[in-house]
């Protein structure tokens, strides 16, 4: 099993910047691709960005040139740098995992609540 733990969020003026993090424990060997997602209130839950094991990224077209994916695979840590938030990008965002084994296996963190306010 992993466990994904998720800190950095908050309430941020729009225009503002927030550093999200996800730290993975447990059996950490397992996991490939990492990545973020967002719900917001009353939407569905989409996805952000995406990092694999190797840096690659992927990002939904709302984000580029705005957010940044990284990770640490010493420290088993994914990073969301944010800049530029606007008050539409309020909502909880959950870090994933995917099983590099069984593709279809994949991890939830509980999510971690970010506000911009206008």
């Amino acid at each position: 099993q992993v466990q994904l733990v998720e800190s950095g969020g908050g309430l941020v003026q729009a225009g503002g910047s927030l550093r999200l993090s996800c730290a993975a424990s447990g059996n950490i060997f397992s996991i490939g691709a990492m990545g973020w997602y967002r719900q917001a209130p009353g939407k569905q839950r989409d996805m952000v960005a995406t990092i694999t094991r190797g840096g690659k990224t992927t990002y939904d077209d709302s984000v580029k040139g705005g957010f940044t994916i990284s990770r640490d695979n010493a420290n088993n840590t994914v990073y969301l740098q944010m800049n530029s938030l606007k008050p539409e990008e309020t909502a909880v965002y959950y870090c994933n995992a995917v099983n590099r084994y069984v593709r279809v296996m994949e991890y939830w963190g509980k999510g971690t609540l970010v506000t911009v306010s206008a």
